[in-house]
């Protein structure tokens, strides 16, 4: 028997806090190890506590930057835990900053079924995406709205420090233009497996474990040759999205009921 996910629960309204713990209780396949309402409470959790998955209520605190402060705290850290983002209704800048700031899946709080929020959470712990295919397509779109073509890029910490080399630079910059590893290679006179190294090495500097997670953090950081960040326009077509094993492609699985993904 497989052990159970383990769970934190984030969120600023103890009461709806209260009902999904006590109905994960029933489930034998999850494990609630804490609720709580701070970024620092899960610091201290997930440094004494094995946490699968962090469920984070997306109206957390004064306003949805409390929200964005964990997960960029959740990335930064050295726990697996993977979170997915409690909403009360879809928004497309949202849904494309929760993703980019480390979310695995984004999960409507009201009006849904909570076998279906088991459902995202299996999805999740598996390594894969839970989107809705309208969530999707404003990540594609957001894709769209930067020009790769003539961009540079230089992914730095709050300090401005480097974290990649100027040759992973180049890898990614080559990526979000939609390149395979294959044409990436043959760019930088380098062979596929090489390739292949750099990105496992990009994966673990950023805290990313898929390629669409890399272009998604990685389009904050681009910028028009003599422009600041943000003032992006759009490609022509949007880079190719290339499913590793922990990633199928993008709809591949939908779930009817609530048209969503694990992607």
């Amino acid at each position: 028997m497989q052990p159970p996910i383990e769970l934190i629960l984030v969120f600023s309204k103890s009461m709806f806090s209260d009902l999904l713990s006590e109905a994960f209780s029933l489930d034998a396949r999850f494990k609630v190890v804490g609720q709580v309402a701070t970024q620092q409470e899960v610091t201290s959790l997930l440094g004494s506590n094995r946490v699968d998955v962090i469920l984070i209520d997306g109206d957390l605190g004064d306003s949805s930057q409390t929200a964005f402060n964990i997960l960029s705290q959740v990335r930064r850290g050295p726990s697996n835990a993977k979170p997915i983002m409690m909403i009360e209704k879809r928004e497309g800048q949202k849904t494309v900053e929760y993703f980019r700031n480390g979310a695995k899946g984004v999960f409507i709080k009201s009006g849904t079924e909570f076998k279906l929020l088991c459902k995202c959470i299996d999805c999740v712990q598996s390594g894969q995406i839970w989107a809705s295919r309208e969530e999707l397509f404003w990540i594609v779109s957001a894709f769209e709205s930067a020009r790769f073509s003539n961009s540079s890029l230089k992914i730095v910490d709050a300090k401005g420090t480097n974290l990649l080399s100027k040759r992973e630079e180049d890898v990614v910059r080559l990526l979000m233009e939609g390149l395979s590893n294959r044409e990436i290679a043959r760019n930088l006179d380098l062979s596929e497996h090489t390739i292949k190294n750099y990105l496992f090495r990009i994966f673990d500097k950023l805290g990313v474990s898929s390629r669409t997670e890399l272009l998604l953090y990685a389009q904050g950081f681009m910028t028009p040759n003599g422009a600041s960040n943000g003032a992006h326009k759009g490609p022509t077509s949007a880079p190719a999205l290339e499913p590793n094993t922990a990633e199928v492609a993008a709809g591949a699985t939908a779930n009817r009921q609530d048209s969503r993904a694990c992607a």
